[in-house]
């Protein structure tokens, strides 16, 4: 993050700029200082008088640190007992009086810079995420932090512009919140991508743009990419549609259906671990409970994919039997990409459908 620029305070008069002083060390300290960079007074006075003009005593610095703590600002300090002597007023007499000293001042920060790392690496990892979006909003993170933080923005220049991106992702996202906070329905035109690597809406029979009115639930991300799980209104079950192909979304008047009336949800509201668990590639078929025979060696694949919610048993030295109740296109997706390592053996129909996409 890039140092602030020294303030042009000549302007203004000395009272003016003295009002000043709360705000002025505040952005010092927001600025300036860290759990790892703390300030002294000293400090703060010097940095007062060589960015904005203003010349401070100590003991000013001291009663407005306080006084943003009262505010409610996140000031953190240590302290030390000292002993100063002072003229008594009355007397004239040198008299020696307790004092304690602020030191090791920061601001401290709602989140730690390795936290801030990791929300900026997701945004990096995000695949739909158009390209200076995704600065944007990595600048406003850098913000969260000092100008100690670095972050991985570099990586912004070198990531590639060859994913296509939607220009309508954060007003789709809006539109969703609001109609899912609301109970409300949403409708939208859908596209999938042609041979000029375009989004083009999907079209009735008669040509026109196809609208679906959905019911929405919940959004979201996987591998990522970021899901709507919805209802199609009129239809019995849940379904997924990728957030990224929306375009042309307006929220409806009408209430959506509730989630416990969709087939798949009865009496019960939607639990999205449980449901992201049971659907690992976002297809959209039905869950059933789902055995098959792997390979040892990539139990701890089949963990990453489906969650520590398998059940294991029949192993022996080089092989293991898994139950899992889960979406079958996403088993059978499963099954094709490690086809080597493992056989479907219930359901009989899920199997004999890999079998004939092998043969094939």
């Amino acid at each position: 993050m890039a140092e602030t620029k020294k303030r042009d305070t000549s302007g203004r008069p000395d009272g003016q700029r003295k009002k000043m002083l709360i705000p002025y060390m505040l952005e010092i300290l927001r600025r300036d200082s860290d759990e790892n960079h703390r300030l002294s007074q000293t400090d703060i006075i010097d940095r007062l008088r060589s960015g904005y003009g203003l010349d401070v005593e100590r003991k000013a610095i001291r009663r407005n640190l306080q006084d943003l703590i009262d505010l409610g600002y996140p000031i953190e300090y240590d302290t030390k007992e000292r002993s100063v002597t002072v003229i008594d007023p009355e007397t004239g007499l040198p008299e020696v009086r307790d004092n304690s000293m602020w030191y090791n001042i920061y601001f401290e920060r709602e989140f730690t810079d390795s936290e801030l790392r990791l929300i900026i690496d997701s945004l990096l990892f995000s695949r739909h995420i158009p390209k200076n979006d995704c600065r944007r909003l990595i600048e406003k993170l850098e913000g969260l932090s000092s100008k100690y933080f670095s972050s991985r923005i570099r990586h912004i220049t070198t990531m590639p512009d060859t994913q296509p991106q939607s220009p309508q992702l954060f007003y789709t996202i809006s539109i969703l919140d609001e109609a899912i906070e609301k109970g409300v329905q949403v409708a939208f035109n859908y596209c999938k991508y042609g041979t000029d690597k375009k989004l083009h809406k999907r079209l009735r029979s008669d040509g026109t743009p196809r609208e679906y009115v959905i019911n929405p639930y919940q959004m979201a991300a996987k591998d990522g990419k970021y899901y709507l799980i919805c209802n199609f209104d009129g239809k019995p079950r849940i379904t997924n549609y990728r957030i990224d192909r929306i375009v042309d979304i307006r929220p409806l008047d009408t209430p959506a259906k509730p989630f416990e009336k969709v087939e798949g949800g009865p009496g019960e509201t939607l639990d999205l671990a449980k449901y992201m668990t049971e659907h690992i590639y976002m297809f959209s078929s039905d869950n059933e409970r789902v055995l098959f025979r792997i390979k040892k060696s990539v139990i701890s694949d089949v963990i990453d994919l489906f969650g520590t919610g398998v059940y294991f048993a029949d192993e022996t030295e080089d092989e293991v039997s898994v139950s899992i109740n889960a979406d079958t296109e996403s088993v059978k997706h499963f099954a094709l990409s490690y086809e080597a390592e493992a056989v479907i053996l219930q359901p009989k129909q899920l199997a004999d459908e890999v079998k004939a996409q092998l043969a094939e």
